[in-house]
């Protein structure tokens, strides 16, 4: 763990801030566009421009990579998200805060994969997983820490924009200094998402639905603390706590996965969450709100994890990488409907809108789950799951793809 540190400090520095800047930003959109005036179908349609133009920098920035190099591309990136961050400032119509979060959803998945291919790159076989342990705390710490910075007071309402620029500025900083060269660089291959539904169908339906429930409640759920009474620190707080019940969750969750049928573990937190989010339906009251959201999110947030590492069990070596970027598109792509939905959601059905959402989305999962368990049989031989953060998830994984196919290669040697 001190080598990995000492060798990649300035990646992981770096990262911090763009993980601790974004979670700061997109929390901050939600509950001053709401101070704004903005309705619930304006914040949902701005949110979701955010991966809407991850789709795109997901295919085009790593061609850019390949062709001008990590430190170009990161620099040129790194540039426009502060810009986008300091237009917000500038601006208080929802049009250019939309734009400026498609620009920022083609850049940051952009940012991701220079900081992942150059970490892959440069760790060794026997520390890559202790890199990669570093870099979930990262992934999941960060976010968490930039939305807790939503409640620091801000008279003027421009300093929280103003850390997020600064942030990202910096972020450049480490990696110019550090005494890295950039490694060579290859476009992934891709895997067609048909391709990957015949080997897994669960994997494909569940990520898809999975990832709608949760962009929704992490969205939403500023929003609709505020709705309960919440002052804005305490909105960001319940997301804080909610991300923190998350990150507890992924390792016990992955250890039980790796021991047992996967599609047990997934029938069962789809199970909870459901339950958890009818608990919150049945009394609407302001104290169920961090509780409530606290256990959806350590039930759902695994979730992908535990579907991923299902899919990989089934997969060549050759084949781990490529499915991991279908598998960050399929993610992205329900990250949009939940985007939308989410918000809009909430004043539905008597302010439970939100709740019979979550409640729908876990019996789905759940019912996928059984039918698979009932008309296949478990891999034989598995992996162990790869914790990741999936808000502000890295694209298209290659780090953790690379470590699951590096251990692949082991065992079949």
């Amino acid at each position: 763990m001190k080598r990995a540190l000492i060798d990649n400090w300035a990646l992981f520095l770096g990262m911090m801030m763009l993980m601790v800047a974004n979670g700061l930003l997109v929390t901050l959109l939600s509950i001053r566009g709401a101070g704004l005036g903005f309705t619930p179908l304006t914040i949902s349609l701005m949110q979701a421009c955010y991966p809407l133009g991850a789709l795109i920098g997901t295919v085009t920035v790593p061609r850019y990579i390949a062709k001008v190099g990590h430190i170009r591309v990161f620099s040129a990136l790194a540039s426009l998200v502060s810009t986008a961050a300091i237009i917000h400032l500038l601006t208080n119509d929802p049009y250019s805060w939309s734009a400026m979060r498609f620009l920022a959803g083609i850049c940051f998945p952009g940012l991701y994969v220079v900081t992942e291919s150059w970490l892959n790159a440069k760790s060794e076989n026997r520390i890559r997983a202790q890199v990669l342990s570093i870099y979930f705390i990262i992934q999941t710490l960060g976010p968490a820490l930039g939305t807790a910075m939503v409640g620091f007071p801000d008279p003027t309402g421009n300093l929280m924009f103003g850390i997020v620029s600064v942030l990202m500025s910096l972020a450049i900083v480490p990696l110019l200094l550090s005494n890295n060269r950039a490694p060579e660089f290859e476009v992934p291959d891709r895997m067609t998402v048909g391709r990957l539904y015949k080997v897994s169908p669960m994997a494909v339906t569940g990520i898809v639905l999975m990832s709608i429930g949760v962009s929704a409640w992490f969205i939403a759920l500023p929003l609709y603390a505020l709705q309960q009474g919440f002052s804005a620190a305490q909105a960001s707080g319940a997301l804080v706590v909610a991300m923190f019940a998350a990150a507890v969750s992924q390792y016990p969750v992955g250890w039980i996965s790796d021991h047992t049928d996967r599609r047990y573990v997934v029938i069962g937190l789809a199970a909870i969450s459901a339950l958890a989010a009818l608990w919150m339906a049945v009394d609407t009251s302001p104290s169920r709100t961090v509780i409530g959201f606290a256990v959806i999110a350590a039930v759902t947030l695994p979730i992908y994890s535990i579907l991923a590492a299902h899919a990989n069990d089934q997969l060549t070596p050759a084949q781990v990488v490529p499915a991991s970027g279908t598998m960050a598109f399929l993610l992205q792509l329900g990250q949009v409907f939940g985007m939308l939905l989410g918000p809009n959601m909430i004043a539905m059905f008597d302010g439970r809108g939100l709740q019979i959402m979550l409640v729908a989305i876990g019996v789905g999962v759940a019912m996928i789950a059984i039918a698979r368990r009932v008309s296949s049989e478990a891999p034989e031989d598995t992996g162990e799951v790869v914790a990741t953060g999936v808000i502000g998830m890295a694209l298209p994984g290659m780090l953790q793809a690379q470590v699951l196919s590096d251990e692949d290669d082991e065992t079949q040697n």
